[in-house]
């Protein structure tokens, strides 16, 4: 099942379930159910999955539906209905964006080349056998597969931001007034609910856009945490059913209409990962603040290739990053914008 969120301008939020060309209005059958958590908590409270509530939901024959094409199609910035998110919270401070880096081997030479491009001149680091990249990676070989009931090699993780950061199909990615580039990085997000005994539950996957600062990043690895604080794109659809075991990604840019990166075919899923999807959740969900009744989990898992390292543009204002995975969901597609935020000048903090 591909479940969605959008908004009708006026009237306000919703859920959908995708049937084929369509979407089924759940909230059309049930106002209580404005947001996928609402969903999730009803289902909890009488003892039935996600699937199995929204499957009974839309079995009634009076609920309206909408076009996916032109949900697909439409700006958040008009009068017509738009796609959200497929997950998030009334209140942005009840979601957190986080992600799980080296964890694919086409990323792990990304990253590794980058930090070894950003120490040429230094011979000492050069001759160095291995980066701390390439070292974190190798224990994620030895020990990111752990036995059932043992807990593997922690993977490396990162902190994006609050539910402010995170954006929906045909939103735009800003490039922040103090940084030089943006960066795409397709791949998978979970996506996650605590529920009301603490309980981390799994409500499936979505197409994830984890924009970056690769420019940044390039110029020491410990710039990594600041690289990260960006705004980021889900969607258009929560798969409830994929097993995260392989799939076949593809990104591409385009601008004024021309195809400027292709990314040629992408895998991700645990097959080709060194890290299990168990052992990335364990070592989310380890940590008591990471269990708060009610809070969302967004969860980015890492991506297998990246163009910052093979490419001699920089992202523009404008252009379009489409990723797609066909068997999967809809595409997910983003327009870069500058950030326009007022960063651009040191920020004077005033005594209270």
């Amino acid at each position: 099942m591909n479940v969605v969120q959008f908004e009708i301008p006026s009237q306000g939020r919703r859920v959908g379930v995708v049937d084929s060309d369509r979407v089924v209005d759940v909230t059309s059958g049930d106002a209580d159910m404005r947001f996928v958590v609402d969903v999730f908590t009803a289902a909890q409270r009488t003892g039935r999955t996600l699937a199995e509530f929204l499957s009974e939901a839309t079995a009634k024959d009076s609920l309206r539906s909408f076009s996916l094409d032109e949900l697909l199609a439409t700006r958040p910035d008009g009068s017509e209905p738009f796609l959200h998110p497929p997950l998030d919270h009334i209140d942005p401070h009840r979601v957190l964006v986080s992600g799980t880096g080296l964890t694919h081997t086409g990323g792990m030479k990304s990253r590794d080349q980058m930090h070894k491009d950003a120490d040429d001149g230094d011979v000492e680091k050069v001759e160095e056998p291995q980066t701390d990249s390439a070292r974190m990676f190798a224990m994620g070989l030895a020990g990111g597969k752990p036995d059932v009931g043992h807990r593997g090699a922690s993977p490396e993780w990162f902190y994006k931001g609050n539910g402010s950061v995170l954006r929906g199909p045909n939103d735009s990615l800003l490039i922040p007034d103090f940084t030089e580039d943006g960066g795409e990085e397709p791949e998978l997000a979970g996506l996650y609910i605590i529920g009301e005994d603490g309980q981390p539950y799994r409500l499936g996957f979505a197409l994830g856009n984890e924009w970056s600062d690769h420019a940044v990043e390039r110029v020491n690895y410990l710039y990594l945490a600041p690289s990260k604080l960006r705004t980021c794109a889900i969607g258009p659809e929560l798969n409830t059913d994929f097993a995260f075991d392989t799939l076949d990604l593809s990104c591409s840019v385009s601008r004024d209409g021309e195809t400027i990166y292709d990314s040629g075919p992408l895998l991700s899923g645990e097959e080709n990962m060194c890290h299990s999807l168990a052992n990335c959740e364990d070592h989310h969900f380890k940590y008591a603040q990471h269990r708060r009744p009610g809070d969302v989990h967004i969860h980015f898992f890492g991506t297998s290739k990246l163009s910052h390292g093979t490419r001699d543009w920089q992202y523009q204002p404008g252009d379009e990053i489409h990723i797609e995975a066909p068997s999967f969901s809809s595409p997910l597609v983003n327009v870069v914008a500058a950030g326009g935020d007022g960063s651009s000048e040191p920020i004077i903090v005033r005594l209270a």
